[in-house]
């Protein structure tokens, strides 16, 4: 499974973009291509996911690891495929869809394409409270700059399955703590989860 790519950004279709890297050209599907337009051959970094089907290889394009975490998310729900996430992943408004995910306004979400209002009621049945950590504004980036092991700690709860409310809250806790390791505070982290 790769992560990302890095390499020259040498072709921008409707549908998706080519970036050269060591001399394969990796055609990536993106929601909006031409966001790229003023980079064209120039070096780009994407963070991609990889969907293989017994037809076809297909890599989905992201700018940043908040974006492509919102899209694996979305892929989750019954009823939303890789092309309806990257076709919902293309409106750049990511704060309005989780806003309408958490007050269950069907309405917003059956606005994209491939969503209708079965589907709807599946991704705020499935997504609801689940998404306060996807990438709404920079507020994450200036926390990492701040504590990138207190960060890592968090990420690793989410991983381990912690919902985002138990999270916040452990992660008020661990903020007042002297600055430690990524280790030391996920074994706090731990036991503060299991004496509640």
């Amino acid at each position: 499974m790769y992560e990302y790519i890095i390499g020259n950004l040498t072709e921008i279709h409707p549908a998706y973009i080519v970036i050269e890297n060591n001399g394969i050209g990796y055609l990536i599907a993106v929601g909006n291509p031409y966001q790229y337009s003023d980079q064209m051959n120039q070096q780009i970094k994407v963070f991609v996911h990889q969907v293989i089907r017994e037809d076809a290889h297909t890599l989905y394009g992201f700018n940043t690891l908040e974006e492509k975490r919102l899209f694996l998310r979305l892929i989750s729900v019954s009823g939303i495929g890789p092309k309806s996430g990257l076709a919902i992943m293309a409106n750049e408004d990511h704060e309005g869809l989780i806003t309408a995910i958490e007050s269950s306004n069907i309405t917003f979400l059956t606005k994209f394409p491939g969503v209708g209002k079965k589907t709807a009621q599946q991704l705020i049945l499935d997504l609801q409270g689940k998404l306060e950590e996807a990438p709404t504004t920079n507020k994450n980036t200036t926390q990492t700059q701040e504590n990138p092991a207190l960060n890592e700690s968090m990420e690793a709860l989410q991983a381990l399955g912690y919902t985002d409310k138990e999270i916040k809250k452990v992660y008020k806790i661990l903020q007042q703590e002297e600055p430690m390791t990524t280790d030391e505070y996920l074994r706090m982290a731990l036991k503060v989860m299991m004496k509640k």
